[in-house]
């Protein structure tokens, strides 16, 4: 029997993951967070895109070393202790969620853990959020079909841009990367655009998601496309969760 939930929640760069992670980890209980930049390859090994370095593809990633650690995960209930996360030394910035309304959540989880969910969330069968950029595209079938409940966050090509432009830049293996000038344009948002583009109807991930092919997926895709304040996607995936969960466990 799975000792574990996996609960993969992607989307394009800057679009939230990370953060609705760590929310989602405070308002549910037995959870652990998995972060698939953890599984980014030594820099020399990633690939070049228009002559800068590409860490937003397929081939920057030790796939193997994640699905084996996903596999782990499922066994054990519990992350491997050969995995040490660099991820979380990465600031994600302020989420802007009121205290309240997390406290009010964590009310409605309580609540369904008496009415059901202590059979469905325990000590013995963990949930385990695995965010990453690119976890559902046709590059990482492996990936995605060892993910139970899945769920893409968007953000338009203009916010992404803005909000990463304002990071700081990120802990590596070999220290610290800061994305040169012209980065999201040129690496980012093609290599989202190349992997996703099949959700979306022609392609065009700011446009229309395909609704066929996101249900036949099995991802739940967050509404509001991209302009939801992080209160209301958490609220969204708080709910989509405890229902999911719910379903399953019938």
């Amino acid at each position: 029997m799975s000792k574990a939930t996996i609960l993969g929640l992607s989307g394009p760069s800057s679009s939230g993951k990370t953060t609705l992670a760590r929310l989602l980890r405070s308002v549910f209980p037995h959870t652990l967070v998995l972060h698939e930049d953890d599984f980014y390859r030594p820099e020399e090994e990633l690939p070049f895109r228009s002559g800068l370095r590409n860490w937003d593809c397929a081939a920057a990633l030790d796939i193997p070393a994640l699905v084996k650690a996903l596999a782990f995960i499922r066994e054990n209930g519990r992350l491997p202790d050969w995995l040490v996360s660099k991820e979380d030394r990465n600031s994600v910035g302020e989420h802007g969620v009121p205290l309240d309304t997390i406290e009010n959540l964590k009310d409605s989880v309580k609540a369904w853990m008496q009415r059901r969910g202590n059979g469905i969330l325990n000590e013995s069968r963990k949930m385990v959020m695995l965010d990453g950029f690119l976890l559902f595209g046709e590059s990482v079938k492996e990936v995605r079909e060892a993910i139970d409940i899945k769920m893409l966050l968007r953000v338009k090509f203009a916010r992404a841009k803005d909000r990463r432009e304002k990071r700081s830049g990120y802990v590596t293996l070999e220290g610290f990367w800061e994305d040169p000038p012209g980065y999201v344009e040129k690496v980012v948002w093609p290599g989202y655009m190349e992997e996703h583009g099949f959700l979306f109807e022609a392609g065009d991930v700011d446009g229309t998601v395909d609704e066929k092919v996101v249900e036949n997926l099995g991802i739940q895709v967050c509404p509001g496309e991209g302009e939801w304040p992080m209160e209301k996607v958490l609220e969204w995936a708080v709910d989509n969760v405890m229902e999911t969960l719910t379903a399953k466990a019938k």
